[in-house]
């Protein structure tokens, strides 16, 4: 017997079928919202940001939000990640995209804050690489300096 087709619903879909469901108690963070290796998020940023010259039709920008609910947070965090934003933390992702699609995401991420009741937010940061290059970061033992600007070595 041949199975059904995998249906492909949109992010709406999704979250009105958890809505009809009925949407649970906050759990913490579950095996689904772990973090790719550090060194592979930091590969996936230098590609973002070290690309010469960008686009006038394109931009960079942070992709930040506070999600009380797991199964909306976590299927914003696939929706994004299908839009091709790098995660950076649990909650914050990078995007390099066309000004169109920053404002798809945009509509989209407007759209399901409004769809449930809730105290989340979702913030949206254009930045350009100049901004990123000049980010310091604390923890984790990571120089930011040395990701985006290469060193200069000097061998003897």
């Amino acid at each position: 017997m041949a199975r059904s087709r995998k249906v492909e619903y949109t992010l709406l879909e999704k979250l009105q079928k958890i809505k009809e469901a009925g949407i649970q108690e906050v759990q913490p963070f579950s095996a689904e919202d772990e973090l790719v290796p550090l060194n592979e998020r930091i590969q996936l940023i230098l590609q973002i940001i070290k690309v010469k010259p960008i686009k006038a039709t394109q931009m960079n920008y942070l992709i930040m939000y506070d999600i009380t609910e797991d199964k909306v947070r976590y299927q914003i965090s696939k929706y994004l990640e299908k839009k091709g934003c790098v995660r950076i933390q649990k909650s914050v992702f990078l995007a390099k995209t066309e000004n169109k699609f920053f404002q798809e995401i945009h509509d989209t991420l407007k759209e399901v804050n409004s769809y449930y009741d809730n105290n989340d937010s979702i913030i949206l940061v254009p930045i350009n690489a100049s901004d990123v290059r000049s980010m310091k970061l604390i923890g984790k033992n990571v120089n930011i300096e040395t990701i985006v600007n290469k060193p200069n070595t000097l061998f003897f």
